[in-house]
């Protein structure tokens, strides 16, 4: 298990915790009341410590190396049945982003993804969750399929941004993501989208919009990261904290300012800490979310988007 360094107080305890255990299987000594104080520290520690995460703190639980990605959440959610498609018929396939059709109960549904890599190897071969035009273009095509069907369309966010090489700005980047946020806007099929983790920039906003957008509690979603809002205004990363700060991308933040519906609690210590429970709460959110737009008319379904979209930022005194 890694923990991030405001979580080494709790690291602290379940050491303690081990080693007290560990000598009461090895010797006669009864370390029961020590091992139950221990647990008592440990539990009131996690509390006060995921209670009051800072933003740049939700951030870094948001990219923590033990949390789920979206083919986590597919596999968990469908298992074998998933059947993912690839191609966007025009380049070549991405492998950052992933698509694919897969059931909940006896209702079917597109899903498509960002995906990171767990190592070294599969983190190039994912190009670390950061896409090109091809696979804005391939999460496109998949949308347009479902739409000819009649299918929901669930997305899941989770990249640090499109991919800014320059192949990627010469086959137009900045195309394939405006082209992903008009068709979305006006797509006859209800669309949920979930932010798992990092949801950053124009890379997120490319599979971004719908009907209902729910968030994690501890994932971000924002124009830029810290890092680099920090770079640009004092031009060292060193800021990151205050930039985090000043961003308001938690998802806190985002259901008060209105960007997002609803923010889907995780367990204790982070979506990592209990994957199982996660997989299911998500699972539900996406179902329950469903169920309010399944009955609505295409007509319906597109006004009530537009006038959602129209609404953002729009302030009156």
């Amino acid at each position: 298990m890694e923990y991030l360094e405001f979580e080494l107080p709790i690291k602290e305890l379940e050491d303690q915790l081990q080693k007290c255990q560990l000598i009461g299987e090895e010797s006669n000594v009864d370390v029961t009341e020590t091992c139950q104080q221990i647990e008592k520290k440990l539990a009131e520690a996690k509390k006060e410590i995921y209670k009051n995460l800072t933003p740049w703190q939700r951030v870094q639980m948001s990219r923590h190396p033990n949390r789920p990605y979206t083919l986590d959440y597919i596999n968990a959610i469908f298992g074998d049945s998933f059947l993912e498609l690839h191609g966007d018929r025009s380049f070549k396939d991405d492998k950052a982003m992933i698509g694919g059709l897969g059931k909940i109960g006896d209702q079917s549904y597109m899903f498509i993804g960002q995906q990171k890599g767990y190592n070294t190897k599969t983190r190039q071969y994912r190009n670390f969750g950061m896409a090109n035009p091809e696979g804005y273009r391939k999460a496109l095509r998949l949308m347009k399929s479902a739409e000819k069907f009649g299918i929901p369309v669930v997305t899941l966010i989770d990249t640090p941004g499109a991919y800014p090489g320059l192949e990627a700005e010469e086959r137009g980047q900045g195309e394939a993501i405006a082209r992903n946020i008009l068709e979305m806007t006006r797509l006859k099929v209800p669309i949920i989208t979930v932010i798992i983790g990092e949801g950053a920039s124009g890379g997120a906003l490319g599979i971004g919009v719908g009907d209902k957008v729910l968030m994690l509690e501890n994932t971000w979603y924002s124009v830029i990261s810290p890092e680099s809002c920090s770079s640009i205004l004092w031009r060292s990363w060193e800021f990151k904290e205050k930039a985090a700060e000043a961003l308001k991308l938690t998802a806190k933040d985002m259901k008060k300012m209105k960007l997002v519906d609803e923010i889907v609690k995780e367990p204790l210590g982070g979506a990592h800490k209990d994957r199982d429970k996660t997989f299911e709460t998500v699972k539900n959110a996406i179902a329950k979310s469903f169920e309010e737009f399944k009955n609505l008319s295409p007509k319906e379904l597109v006004k009530q988007r537009m006038d959602k979209y129209a609404q953002m930022g729009v302030y009156k005194d």
